[in-house]
């Protein structure tokens, strides 16, 4: 029996929801419905409202009509349930919270600067006219913000329009396969490196061409044995090695893309977030040279959660991307870009970067310092002095099996290096942005005692 009530819901619509509820949730398939007629006798219902409810029913397959006989639930719908309710069974995972998250490439939640965030954006909101569409490629205040700040610091020199707003990097790495599919099928990426980069091209159809990494950054001997006309690279900070490429590689990199008409993908994915030397200006402002995608984010020194990158195009690539993307925007919120523009125009965003770069040299320092007293020489420090994480490699045997099972039981996460690279060996990418300073030590002892009972001895 299905209840039926007076409410600001119209009849038609409960006796339709109740009924497929009924279909979904008990094995109905080939049950006959009660005639148009007799649910109207039933529930004191006019014609009218059963039509209705029969009609929408009808028209999302869940009844079919038989010729003289009257309605039927469809045969194959509870199957199709039943298929649907397993699947989301199986796949449902719960994310549990650790006491101690060692991830390498996130903030505690006292970092960002909200107050002073919503201040802006209550500001901003009051005077932007949200019923218009927004410009495709970003807000254009935005983009001359972004191109001021990019010369000031990164040596990159373009102009506002050759900058496209994105929503994190995996889209900025999508709308480089998608207008450069034309162009080429075969890209070479570094060797180990970053794993979403040759993820998002394959789902384009690209032939990825590993290129290892030597003292010096990318082997350009192999680079030039390959025939690419496209090239990822990471030149500032290379992930995960750390080796930054020197300025006469860096022009003979250049020179090569020039030579052979080929495009530079240059990743400058944490440049804000070197500690111990001044940022390396980019390949991109090298002789003007034409050959080098800019890719840029404000993910690693502002939020992960914002999700804005942002890309710097040559400007030959300009109207291919303008024509591939003529049906789309900026996947980023335009309240979001006009807080950000407001925040970079008035100053606090240079005053963020110094504040972050102070901040995070302190919790890298104490990383590395409690990773000495309490590790003691069971690792090797691999990386350090930018970024959000420390990599370390062990010195002695480790049951990784035990070390798994007893991080787990201590409520302890800690990443592999192959968590998010190519690079398969056993090293370990421990995060400190996700703590507060005073945690620190805390954090790296409570890690220490589980690495030591999973030493094999």
């Amino acid at each position: 029996m299905y209840k039926l009530e007076k409410s600001s819901i119209p009849l038609y619509i409960q006796l339709y929801e109740q009924i497929k509820s009924d279909i979904q949730n008990n094995n109905l398939a080939g049950t006959k419905l009660l005639s148009i007629r007799k649910m109207c006798q039933e529930y004191k219902l006019s014609k009218t409202t059963v039509e209705s409810a029969y009609n929408q029913l009808y028209a999302e397959g869940y009844i079919e009509s038989r010729p003289q006989s009257g309605f039927y639930v469809s045969e194959d719908i509870y199957k199709e349930f039943k298929q649907k309710n397993k699947n989301i069974s199986e796949e449902k995972i719960s994310e549990k919270e650790y006491k101690y998250n060692f991830f390498p490439a996130q903030y505690s939640d006292d970092v960002f600067p909200k107050r002073l965030w919503v201040k802006l954006h209550s500001k901003v909101i009051t005077n932007t006219n949200l019923g218009l569409y927004p410009n495709k490629q970003g807000d254009l205040q935005l983009r001359k913000e972004i191109k001021n700040y990019l010369a000031s610091s990164r040596a990159v020199f373009c102009d506002e329009e050759q900058i496209i707003v994105c929503s994190g990097f995996s889209d900025s790495m999508f709308i480089l396969a998608s207008i450069l599919k034309d162009f080429t099928s075969f890209i070479s990426i570094e060797n180990p490196g970053y794993k979403v980069t040759p993820k998002v091209f394959k789902q384009f159809g690209y032939k990825i061409n590993p290129v290892s990494i030597t003292k010096q950054g990318i082997d350009l001997k192999e680079l030039e044995e390959s025939k690419s006309k496209l090239v990822y690279v990471t030149p500032s900070h290379q992930y995960p090695t750390g080796i930054t490429i020197p300025i006469s590689k860096r022009i003979k990199l250049i020179n090569w893309a020039i030579e052979n008409n080929s495009y530079i993908i240059e990743d400058d994915y944490d440049s804000e977030l070197s500690y111990n030397n001044h940022p390396i200006p980019s390949l991109q402002g090298i002789n003007n040279n034409e050959r080098v995608i800019y890719s840029g984010t404000f993910s690693k020194a502002l939020s992960p959660a914002l999700r804005i990158s942002y890309l710097v195009l040559p400007k030959k690539l300009l109207e291919k991307y303008i024509n591939t993307f003529d049906f789309s925007f900026s996947g980023v919120p335009i309240d979001i870009q006009k807080t950000l523009e407001a925040f970079i125009k008035e100053g606090y965003w240079d005053k963020h970067i110094r504040k972050m770069r102070a901040l995070n040299k302190k919790k890298h320092d104490l990383m590395k310092k409690a990773i000495t007293i309490y590790l003691k020489d069971t690792v090797k420090i691999l990386r350090e002095g930018s970024g959000l994480a420390i990599l370390i490699k062990p010195t002695v045997k480790i049951d990784w099996k035990k070390l798994e099972k007893l991080l787990e039981e201590n409520s302890i996460k800690i990443y592999s290096i192959q968590f998010d690279t190519s690079l398969n060996e056993d090293i370990i990418n421990l995060g400190f942005g996700c703590f507060k300073e005073e945690e620190i030590f805390l954090a790296v002892e409570s890690f220490s005692k589980v690495w030591f009972n999973a030493i094999i001895k």
